[in-house]
């Protein structure tokens, strides 16, 4: 059996177990918890508990891990009990899985590599609109030929999801877009249900005579999800175009996003107004 050192000996105990917590399958961090927990470890970080630790999972070379824990456990003065080390992997555990929930993707459309595994743009954003249950603000720059999209949108509407539409307006309208639809209009179907809003021209800047656009692409649902990226709502965009994006698992940072879009929606102090019906 190897039991060979795999690291350097000034390694801390904390920072050890939050590594293993992080890279070990949960299940083996479990096992050796239990383990740690269990009268064959009251010796303490000896040989013996090594030992333990790396036959607790059978098949799975453990060796070089319950190396580097039982020798930062001996380093501490001082040492800790095998209740407290299994403890402290428990809580590290937990902040690890709690962390990969809320960990960001990236999404793409268009051609997909086999350098990484990736998800696409048009899954992502049906797969988000089809699981929200009370909110979803939707903002882009361009939008049409998105049928999909405008059926997993009605379909919120029916389970009463609140839905805002931020949605780029043509010249006529004070926007930027050119030709004479805006944004808006691959979503009609929507109009009884959902919220338009638009950033009208009297309330954008402009320099040189350009107005600003309103040029974001976000998808929100709940406060808690987004997906943030170059694609607009269009067909081109979702599944042709070389576009790049990030889904967003982490809500604190998703409020932020949305909060910032509702306090411009905020009715006679935001820029953006809400559209007539």
């Amino acid at each position: 059996m190897d039991l060979a050192p795999a690291s350097s000996p000034g390694e801390l105990l904390p920072d050890v177990i939050a590594e293993l917590a992080r890279t070990l399958p949960s299940e083996h961090v479990g096992a050796w918890a239990r383990l740690l927990r269990s009268p064959d470890c009251t010796a303490g970080p000896g040989p013996a508990t090594q030992a333990r630790l790396i036959e607790a999972r059978p098949g799975f070379a453990l060796a070089g891990a319950a190396t580097r824990l039982t020798r930062a456990w001996r380093s501490c003065a001082p040492v800790p009990s095998g209740e407290a080390v299994a403890l402290a992997l428990d809580a590290a555990a937990a902040v690890a899985s709690q962390f990969a929930a809320w960990r960001s993707d990236a999404v793409v459309s268009g051609p997909v590599s086999e350098s990484a595994p990736v998800r696409l743009t048009s899954a992502v954003i049906s797969e988000l609109i089809h699981d929200s249950r009370t909110s979803l603000l939707v903002v882009s720059f361009a939008a049409f030929g998105v049928a999909d999209v405008v059926r997993e949108l009605q379909a919120a509407a029916q389970r009463d999801v609140r839905i805002d539409l931020i949605m780029e307006g043509t010249a006529a309208e004070g926007g930027t877009l050119h030709g004479n639809l805006g944004a808006a209009e691959a979503f009609a179907a929507l109009r009884p249900h959902a919220t338009f809003w638009t950033w009208p021209a009297a309330r954008r800047p402009s320099v040189g005579g350009a107005r600003a656009a309103l040029h974001a692409k976000l998808v929100a649902a709940d406060d808690q999800v987004a997906i943030v990226g170059s694609a607009n709502l269009t067909d081109r965009a979702l599944a042709r175009n070389i576009e790049l994006g990030i889904i967003i698992r982490d809500p604190l940072v998703v409020r932020r996003m949305t909060g910032h879009f509702r306090s411009l929606m905020a009715p006679g102090i935001g820029p953006l107004q809400q559209a007539p019906e």
